[in-house]
């Protein structure tokens, strides 16, 4: 699926450095002339999107650390120096903020689209594993992230789920220990934290790279989930894919330049601009938006380590996914039942969301216990049965096909191949 470079440069200098490091090769067959499916439609622009949220990220918090001290009681006021003294400091903060969250509405989108159309199949298992593992990191960069303002949510919030690892019998209270720096949650801790902070985007970049190298092999899935069967069934990335890319990016900019300029703090919390103080405790401590639903899971289960198996468990089995699933049908175009389990699934993972935000108490606990059943049916009950018991619909016969229609796709299959497909 790989396509072939066909890169010549002109320029004698770039000539003889491509004889030595041949770069300019491996951009032109990765991303000018790189065979995709004819039939991407605009879920799948998120990947760009996610490799140019990485880039702002990495770019604007590079900036932010230029004048942030991270010291327990210098941090909180490092932030309002930088909101109020640093040129544009406010900008950058926001775009860092704002684009945490940005990112993470690009991932589940990303994940979700994978789920419905069956991406995570045969010969992808390894490319969607690398996806979670990026997910992991994202999560674990982002809660990080939250604690540097050292505000009172930023506090308790890092005091709550770094007891979590309390509960895991014999070495629990020394992993904790080991994560504080000490025995409570102090400058240590913070310290701890930011590095981590700073390090693990670079992390994230390497195992993105990884990613793109493990979608190269089999190339991209596709709306219908039927394989490449000839050169008439893709385009070359660019210009058609590249334009495609760029329109919903600057669709998604549009939603994210929103948010910075009319709503920064919409998806923050107001109690993370009062100081962090271990005296008091905030009445309601809740994570940052995108962690909710594995908080309301943690929080339904009435066990400490139970439920601390259960968060990290949701997380778990969504690696799991491509064994778990044994349908030989890719996309959930071709899968009713499927397609109206996956949507229950969405309305649950969202419900989780709002649970997750609401005190722990009543009718929102039980509300609680009956999605996180239902998310673990959905992954470890319902995809395996699917497969055995569904019926799936007829599949086109090519990618050509389900875009031209049989007739058409006959006329085109006997043309001879487009130039630039080569």
């Amino acid at each position: 699926m790989a396509g072939h470079s066909t890169y010549n440069p002109q320029n004698p200098l770039l000539k003889w450095f491509e004889a030595r490091l041949p770069i300019g090769g491996l951009i032109h067959s990765s991303f000018i002339v790189f065979p995709n499916p004819r039939n991407l439609n605009y879920w799948w622009t998120f990947g760009g999107i996610l490799a140019f949220m990485l880039v702002a990220q990495i770019a604007t918090g590079v900036v932010l650390v230029m004048h942030y001290t991270p010291h327990a009681s210098l941090a909180f006021n490092s932030v309002e120096g930088i909101m109020r003294d640093v040129n544009y400091g406010w900008l950058l903060r926001y775009l860092h903020a704002n684009g945490a969250s940005m990112f993470f509405i690009a991932v589940y989108i990303h994940i979700f689209r994978g789920l419905y159309y069956g991406s995570y199949k045969n010969p992808r298992e390894v490319l969607w594993v690398l996806g979670m593992i990026i997910f992991l990191l994202m999560m674990a960069t982002g809660f990080m992230g939250y604690v540097l303002p050292w505000g009172q949510m930023s506090f308790w919030g890092a005091t709550v789920i770094t007891n979590l690892f309390s509960a895991i019998p014999l070495v629990g209270e020394k992993i904790v220990i080991w994560l504080w720096g000490g025995f409570s949650v102090d400058n240590a801790t913070l310290n701890r934290f930011f590095s981590l902070h700073y390090l693990l985007p670079f992390m994230i970049a390497g195992v993105v790279i990884l990613h793109i190298w493990a979608l190269h092999i089999p190339g991209s899935n596709n709306p219908t989930g039927v394989s490449v069967k000839d050169k008439q069934d893709t385009l070359p990335f660019h210009p058609y894919f590249t334009v495609k890319d760029a329109f919903g990016l600057v669709c998604f900019l549009i939603l994210y330049c929103w948010f910075v300029f009319y709503l920064p703090n919409y998806m923050g919390h107001a109690d993370n601009y009062i100081e962090a103080n271990p005296l008091v405790t905030p009445a309601h401590i809740v994570p940052e938006w995108y962690f909710l639903p594995f908080y309301a899971i943690l929080r339904s289960i009435p066990s400490k380590l139970g439920g601390v198996i259960c968060m990290f468990g949701a997380i778990a089995v969504l690696f799991a996914v491509p064994w778990l699933d044994t349908s030989k049908v890719r996309s959930a175009n071709f899968r009713p039942l499927y397609r109206q389990f996956f949507w229950i699934f969405v309305a649950v993972a969202i419900g989780l969301g709002y649970l997750g935000s609401a005190p722990p108490e009543g009718g929102y606990v039980i509300a609680s216990r009956i999605l996180t059943v239902y998310y673990f049916f959905h992954f470890l009950v319902i995809l395996p049965l699917l497969g055995l018991f569904e019926k799936p619909l007829p599949l086109p016969a090519s990618i050509t096909e389900s875009v031209l229609g049989k007739g058409a796709a006959a006329v085109t299959a006997g043309a001879p191949s487009a130039p630039q497909t080569k």
